[in-house]
């Protein structure tokens, strides 16, 4: 059965960090987390997530998930130190690390560290979609509009 046919189950219901990663957990991490994933069942990017899933390739599976549901957030970084994989997801890989605002975390295990990071900006922001476009904020002033044009 693919695992883009399962129902989706509330991110709180996603397995502990402590489980180790098979295809249920990685389905229902999937599941809980993503908005645009069950209805591209058609696609190459789904299909090719559903192999990497059933080969049991986790890590490049997380970062096809990631690549799917949220194209804007790239891996920034992925280091091992002390024991634990660490991961940065960032939006704006451009910027020098001290202006960049990116989601970081770690876990013994190098796939969970990807998805650990994967939930935390879908917790941190919701799931972006490609059609919603930025929102510039305007603050408000204390001064009023005045028209200067000069008709002599």
């Amino acid at each position: 059965m693919s695992f883009i046919s399962i129902q989706r189950t509330p991110l709180s219901d996603a397995p502990s960090e402590t489980a180790p990663l098979d295809a249920t957990s990685f389905t229902a991490i999937c599941l809980a987390a993503c908005k645009r994933l069950p209805t591209m069942r058609r696609t190459t990017e789904a299909q090719r997530l559903d192999r990497l899933v059933t080969a049991g390739a986790w890590t490049d599976a997380a970062l096809a998930l990631i690549a799917i549901e949220l194209p804007r957030w790239q891996l920034r970084r992925l280091a091992y130190d002390e024991g634990e994989w660490h991961c940065a997801l960032s939006n704006q890989r451009d910027l020098p690390d001290w202006l960049d605002s990116a989601v970081e975390t770690h876990h013994p295990d190098m796939a969970m560290a990807i998805l650990d990071a994967f939930r935390a900006v879908v917790s941190r922001e919701g799931t972006p979609h490609l059609t919603q476009a930025p929102v510039r904020v305007i603050q408000p002033t204390d001064s009023e509009p005045m028209l200067c044009e000069n008709y002599c």
